[in-house]
């Protein structure tokens, strides 16, 4: 069975987010466990417009090349982490455009939130976005919850407290025994 590919979602578009180097610090946890064929999607570099397709996502019938993009990205993928922060009691919406976008692509997948914030560590944001996600027939395999109050990014770089790096290494675990399962449903 080839290695499964875990595609890393970092949902801030915003200038100054913390979500890119919270997300690169996601993927190299990741890379570096080796169970996994790792791939970073930037939603600024991704640059979805605000949902253009005239049709249901269902129909899988796209007419503009940047979903057919966006599509073959998340259909490849075996598992997701979905790297989002919390703005007013929620998840953003650039990730919440990327996932409307698609349907068949998403269902049957493991997914994982890794969510930041300050004092709430973007629990609120995990909530709402894990019933999304839960509805596509993607499968929980944890939270990451990060406070950037504790550990703030500077210079680009983000530091985890510990206990941010064992919920990223249960999350991954749990990632790694399902995907495969998945992939055998999805086939």
């Amino acid at each position: 069975m080839p290695t499964p590919r875990l595609l890393v979602v970092v949902g801030s578009t915003r200038p100054g987010r913390a979500g890119l180097a919270v997300g690169r610090w996601f993927r190299d946890v990741a890379e570096a466990r080796g169970d996994f064929e790792v791939e970073l999607a930037d939603l600024a570099e991704v640059a979805l417009p605000l949902l253009d397709e005239a049709r249901q996502a269902v129909e899988r019938r796209y007419a503009h090349e940047h979903t057919r993009r966006w599509s073959e990205v998340v259909a490849r993928a075996d598992a997701v982490v979905f790297v989002t922060p919390e703005y007013n009691h929620s998840y953003n919406a650039a990730t919440k455009n990327a996932i409307d976008y698609l349907y068949h692509e998403w269902r049957h997948k493991p997914f994982a939130v890794v969510s930041y914030g300050g004092q709430s560590r973007g629990l609120r944001a995990s909530v709402a976005l894990r019933a999304v996600l839960t509805s596509l027939a993607m499968a929980p395999a944890g939270d990451v919850a990060v406070s950037l109050n504790e550990s703030p990014v500077e210079d680009g770089v983000f530091e985890p407290t510990g206990v941010v790096v064992a919920a990223a290494t249960r999350a991954l675990d749990q990632l790694s025994a399902l995907a495969p399962l998945y992939r055998a449903l999805r086939d």
